[in-house]
């Protein structure tokens, strides 16, 4: 499906529905502008190809990605940073916004960046040894790809605000505990974990799922007249569908779960 220098697109040969933005900057996966720019252009790639139907973000067997790239930020001062803070969060925002159930399979470590990255995912399998966290007040700042507003709205306020206040890193068991992740499996299964939970939605009716997302996202923002109306004009949308068409008609006649979707 393409590369960038340091991010892969690819099909999961077996489940060719699935896309697979691959992160590949030795040795860590660090987070630089270039890769952030080819993340985005990655998202850009698989949102708009309607051959995929879901997304698995993989770092590799080692790591997931362990954070920005701190050298290139150490030279950096708030002239720089004020503009090129908006691309990084750009570039992540690309990633929650693809259209699609996206999966983050996390190996290693999913640190600062790579913890922010793996937080635009609907869903997230890791590692039984992994180890994620928001180390950058260790440096003097705090997250600034999203981690201190993903980060609450998924594990809370208050275990939040501890895991950035500390830098500390959270074990793949207490992050499976706090919902941090949403499964934990020996490293060597990651990867396939990730692609059997993106190949469950590879066949499902893409607008609906897209409208969910939508939905989901969109409303938990607002209040919730808001977030109702929301899901009233999504929920009304989907009858102007083939898949609706599709899915009521097997439904009266085979029963559910039996519909052959085509994503129109």
């Amino acid at each position: 499906m393409g590369e960038f220098e340091f991010v892969r697109v690819e099909s999961d040969p077996e489940n060719p529905a699935v896309a697979v933005i691959r992160l590949d900057r030795p040795k860590m996966n660090a987070l630089n502008a270039q890769v952030q720019g080819e993340i985005a252009a990655a998202a850009a790639r698989v949102a708009g190809d309607d051959a995929v139907r879901a997304v698995v973000l993989y770092g590799g067997e080692r790591v997931f990605a362990a954070g920005a790239d701190v050298k290139e930020m150490a030279e950096s001062d708030y002239a720089d940073m004020a503009t090129r803070s908006r691309a990084l969060q750009d570039s992540f925002t690309a990633v929650a916004r693809i259209p699609k159930p996206v999966i983050a399979a996390v190996t290693g470590y999913a640190l600062g960046g790579g913890c922010e990255l793996a937080l635009c995912a609907d869903f997230r399998v890791a590692a039984d040894d992994a180890k994620l966290g928001q180390p950058e007040i260790l440096l003097g700042i705090i997250p600034g790809a999203g981690g201190t507003q993903r980060l609450p709205r998924l594990v809370g306020p208050a275990r939040a605000k501890d895991i950035i206040y500390t830098g500390r890193m959270v074990e793949a068991d207490e992050a499976l505990r706090i919902g941090l992740v949403d499964d934990t499996v020996p490293t060597a299964d990651v990867y396939p974990t990730a692609v059997a939970m993106a190949a469950r939605y590879a066949n499902g009716p893409a607008l609906a799922l897209r409208a969910a997302k939508e939905a989901v996202d969109s409303g938990i923002d607002a209040d919730l007249g808001t977030g109702l109306e929301i899901e009233r004009l999504q929920f009304a949308g989907l009858f102007a569908t083939e898949d609706q068409q599709t899915g009521m008609r097997s439904f009266i006649e085979h029963g559910p779960g039996q519909a052959q979707f085509t994503g129109r």
